[in-house]
């Protein structure tokens, strides 16, 4: 059993900066609250096989999530999955990017839940969390790009 949330968010930046920043998922706290560390294996550029490793919080638990950077084709789209074995994990997720007519970017950005174990029961509720949190996510990514050096 999965369940998908997902954002459309346009940020008014080029395609090659939204890229690069989104890229590098060390900056994934600095709009997701839930992230409270981030790091990255190897170090270098984000390629295909980099893996992000987590320490997040949700509803007051902590709990290490590690992500495989799955596919990386620059300046368009990014896929990932969690690697790491907890009761709900991110099978699929990822960045679609388009260039917008005025300079900008419009980022996609979704992912597809599944539970295990307990987190079958516990799926429908992250599920709406998500995506009841999805819009404010989206400006909170666009607010980390725009304001990024």
């Amino acid at each position: 059993m999965s369940a998908q949330f997902e954002v459309v968010v346009d940020v008014d930046r080029p395609i090659e900066d939204v890229f690069a920043y989104l890229a590098d998922g060390r900056n994934d706290p600095e709009f997701s609250p839930r992230v409270l560390k981030m790091e990255k294996s190897p170090d270098g550029d984000t390629h295909v096989g980099t893996v992000f490793h987590s320490t997040v919080k949700d509803a007051g638990m902590r709990s290490e999530r590690d992500f495989e950077i799955c596919e990386l084709t620059a300046p368009t789209r990014m896929r990932w999955h969690e690697v790491s074995h907890n009761s709900i994990t991110a099978q699929d997720g990822g960045y679609d990017l388009e260039p917008t007519p005025d300079g900008g970017t419009r980022v996609r950005l979704f992912n597809v839940l599944e539970g295990h174990g307990v987190g079958k029961v516990l799926l429908p509720l992250a599920a709406g969390a998500s995506r009841k949190d999805a819009p404010a996510f989206g400006r909170r990514i666009k607010e980390a790009v725009e304001t990024s050096a």
